[in-house]
């Protein structure tokens, strides 16, 4: 799928590397910590947090809680980071952490996104 502006630029294009990471978590606190964590580290170009309610099965028992979603805009290739500083971070045993490929975005966007993870991950900051 291609779209240009008059000068012929593309304005849509498609970047199999880039995605989204959808993780859910307990309070604003907490996602708000992990999210500046993730961007400070350039594993995630952006971090969208809102306040959601959940209702799902753990450990037999049917459970409803608020949550707060976080849609982490991000580099796949640093999943296997991503996932690792996801998993340091969150109060969870079994953090939400769901990958999902970007099918084609607006082009300057998907390259700033591809540029804020670009770089160093540095475990050293702090949450």
């Amino acid at each position: 799928m291609t779209l240009a502006d008059s000068q012929g630029a593309n304005l849509v294009s498609t970047d199999p590397e880039l995605g989204l990471v959808l993780v859910t978590i307990d309070s604003e606190a907490n996602g708000l910590a992990l999210a500046r964590h993730l961007v400070e580290s350039h594993l995630a170009a952006c971090v969208s947090l809102t306040p959601i309610q959940s209702i799902y099965r753990w450990q037999g028992q049917v459970q409803a809680e608020p949550e707060w979603q976080l849609v982490i805009k991000t580099n796949l290739t640093r999943l296997p980071q991503l996932t690792q500083v996801i998993t340091q971070h969150h109060p969870y045993d079994l953090p939400e952490i769901i990958a999902l490929p970007i099918i084609a975005g607006l082009t300057p966007y998907l390259s700033w996104v591809r540029q804020a993870t670009e770089g160093s991950c540095d475990p050293g900051i702090s949450s």
